[in-house]
């Protein structure tokens, strides 16, 4: 089958007692959870929800994730999974953008969302959490059961997902329920995941990193899935083990925590198959393998537009420094500004487009001028730049063109730029992104105050803290007089980013102004 729910009756047919997944809990067995997903599909319909209407979620790693997920697809119905870090503007826009009609939440979403949804269709809040507020509490959706024959095709709409932007404000990628299930062949295709495989990931749920290369990997190639509450880089290889976990995924970053951990006697006790983490440099790679005696896999790219758009096979050809080859279900150019192919070796943008229907997205929500310009030509266009060498691998150069990219999220530049503009002492600013020891970025705001105004640097983290995500609060605030500016009058952001950390400019992590852990969902006010 070609859909979610086709290929999760495929395995419930195949192996209905089979444990499938778990998230910090007991094993639900494909015949559980069928069960569990047809009676919150029946309470989800007698909430009022139909066939294509857009339900929006604002969850951490939880099991409800999964089982909003298979339900929405037995209902034909559309997910809206949003970052659960999100707060204010950030996530006002979001929730007004999709067009839902339903919310599911726990405690710390709902408080985030429940004053910004009075400019948004949002008619139905189901909260996940006991004695918090919301309409339904998620319990009371779990009554009768009804069955529910397929009701999708492969092409149909299944998920919103936003790409968290770049430099513009966040697009929803319009993701088909083949395009999930095409997402899960491509790594089957190339044995990143195998059948009878156990996998275990820190991805977050909300993201295609999270629903569709780990989860989708899973339940298209024979493979069951664990998915860390939290990922803590100090405990995650010994929660893998105590799993059996046989695969490990997540990214780069990730690797580098666990790898800052003190070595223990048991790193080498487990049964790791191969782990999975993209990026990571060689040395890195080598250093993970050496330790944990688990081979790693790190030639891979994609995009939630796309992915993967590379990946090789781990028993394959292989060159570590690469991005890998291209997906197999997947055409891929290096294309100059004018979209003309540039000679072997030599670096442009990466374009590609699918082989079969259902490889990629499906256009942008709510921005047809967007979709048309990144298909342009009839390739969809990254805006990433690399080079492929005579073996048909390619090799990522540089990220777009401007963009911050920090705890594993892309942050929206303009977004980040509008809030901090709030501020009554700020006339100005430009954001930019300086390398960060783990890997990702630390992102640097250039602050030009309004005449005769006078800011701290505690002042700005009090204001900004509550405003965005936590990934997104800047770790350098450089105050200055200007910004640098072209003939044009533009804001030369290289110039930014070339001066690195100026003197006199502010570390907020360095002074201890960063937001606990505790508190990252969860203002000091509440």
């Amino acid at each position: 089958m070609t859909t979610v729910d086709g290929v999760f009756r495929e395995r419930l047919a195949a192996e209905p007692d089979t444990p499938f997944v778990t998230c910090g809990g007991d094993w639900l067995t494909f015949a559980e959870l069928d069960e569990r997903t047809d009676r919150l599909a029946t309470g989800l319909a007698r909430l009022g929800v139909r066939r294509g209407d857009h339900i929006a979620s604002i969850l951490p790693n939880r099991i409800e994730t999964v089982e909003l997920l298979l339900a929405v697809a037995k209902l034909g119905a559309v997910q809206v999974p949003l970052n659960y870090f999100l707060k204010g503007d950030f996530l006002e826009y979001q929730l007004s953008d999709c067009g839902a009609k339903f919310l599911i939440a726990d405690g710390p979403g709902y408080d985030a969302a429940a004053g910004l949804l009075g400019g948004t269709s949002i008619a139905e809040t189901v909260q996940v959490d006991a004695g918090a507020g919301g309409t339904v509490a998620y319990p009371e959706l779990f009554g009768e059961r009804s069955t529910f024959e397929p009701a999708s095709r492969p092409g149909d709409l299944l998920t919103i997902m936003y790409t968290s932007g770049t430099t513009a404000v966040a697009k929803g990628c319009m993701l088909s329920t083949g395009y999930f299930v095409a997402v899960g062949k491509a790594y089957g295709m190339r044995n990143w995941v195998v059948p009878g495989d156990r996998m275990y990931t820190g991805f977050p749920m909300f993201h295609t990193s999270g629903q569709m290369v780990a989860f989708m990997s899973a339940l298209v190639n024979g493979a069951s899935i664990g998915i860390a509450p939290e990922f803590h880089a100090s405990s995650f290889i010994r929660e893998a083990a105590e799993l059996e976990a046989t695969m490990l995924v997540g990214v780069g970053v990730m690797a580098n925590m666990i790898l800052e951990q003190p070595p223990s006697p048991d790193d080498g006790a487990h049964p790791f198959r191969l782990a999975s983490w993209v990026p990571l440099p060689e040395e890195r790679q080598r250093a993970f393998e050496e330790r944990f005696r688990t081979p790693v896999m790190s030639e891979g790219y994609g995009q939630t537009e796309c992915v993967p758009v590379t990946n090789s096979d781990p028993y394959g050809v292989r060159k570590r420094s690469s991005s890998g080859q291209v997906s197999p279900l997947l055409d891929a150019r290096i294309v100059d500004e004018d979209d003309n192919e540039v000679p072997v070796g030599e670096p442009g943008e990466i374009v590609v487009r699918p082989k079969v229907p259902n490889a990629m997205y499906s256009g942008y929500w709510n921005k047809a001028e967007s979709s048309v310009e990144a298909w342009r030509n009839l390739w969809h266009h990254t805006g990433d730049f690399g080079r492929m060498d005579e073996d048909g691998i390619i090799t990522f150069v540089d990220r777009k063109k401007d963009v911050v990219r920090r705890r594993g999220e892309n942050v929206s530049s303009l977004a980040l730029e509008a809030v901090i503009r709030q501020h009554p002492a700020i006339e100005d600013v430009a954001v930019c992104a300086l390398p960060a020891k783990m890997g990702d970025d630390d992102i640097k705001a250039c602050v030009v105050l309004a005449a005769g105004a006078a800011l701290t640097a505690r002042q700005f983290f009090d204001f900004i803290r509550d405003k965005v995500p936590y990934f997104a609060v800047p770790r350098y605030v450089d105050v200055r007089d200007a910004l640098p500016t072209n003939a044009l009058g533009r804001v030369m952001k290289h110039v930014l980013r070339d001066e690195g950390v100026r003197a006199g400019t502010w570390d907020l992590d360095g002074l201890g102004l960063v937001i606990p852990k505790s508190e990252r969902r969860v203002t000091a006010a509440t």
